[in-house]
């Protein structure tokens, strides 16, 4: 697994040369970051199943037909299912967040993933709901706190959702 620093010093010793004002700008950054980011991974760390369980409820409510009998998270096996995949993307996330590189998140979660999951006829559109609804929730936690003002918070930390999002969006975001 890559992070920002080694994937941008590695992108300069392929092309052989030395690190430009550009680069030192984007390490600069991230290490202005990076206190935020800590403390959104230690807020995931402290509060996983608090936001999954809140980010959940958003969903129940939204759409309460994926809980009726028919519905996807019907049954206490897929709903079981649903949190478990909820917890799994929050935790990706929370290492995307560290590395302050979203790539990452293609080769660890979303490669592969429309396949098993049209495979188990899992509906990718309240997947994708999911995911931004627990952004939603990690972005609220850390307003409160008053970590950052929110379009810090909207830019750093609600990234590595976006891409999942997106990830899952372009593949395939029918309702399935």
């Amino acid at each position: 697994m890559r992070d920002a620093i080694t994937g941008l010093i590695g992108r300069y010793d392929q092309l052989g040369r030395y690190l430009d004002r550009n680069a030192i700008d984007r390490i600069a950054t991230y290490y202005g970051e990076a206190e935020l980011r800590l403390a959104a991974v230690e807020t995931i760390n402290r509060e996983a199943a608090e936001i999954v369980r809140e980010a959940s409820q958003r969903l129940w409510q939204a759409d309460p037909e994926l809980l009726l009998p028919g519905g996807n998270a019907y049954t206490t096996r897929r709903w079981a299912a649903c949190l478990r995949d909820m917890d799994y993307f929050l935790r990706y996330a929370s290492y995307a967040l560290v590395a302050d590189d979203s790539t990452i998140l293609n080769e660890r979660v979303l490669n592969g993933l429309d396949d098993t999951y049209k495979s188990l006829g899992v509906p990718t559109g309240p997947t994708v709901r999911s995911i931004a609804l627990l952004a939603d929730v990690l972005v609220e936690k850390l307003a409160d706190a008053g970590v950052a003002d929110a379009a810090t918070l909207e830019a750093v930390v609600r990234a590595p959702f976006t891409h999942l999002a997106r990830g899952l969006g372009d593949i395939n975001v029918r309702a399935r």
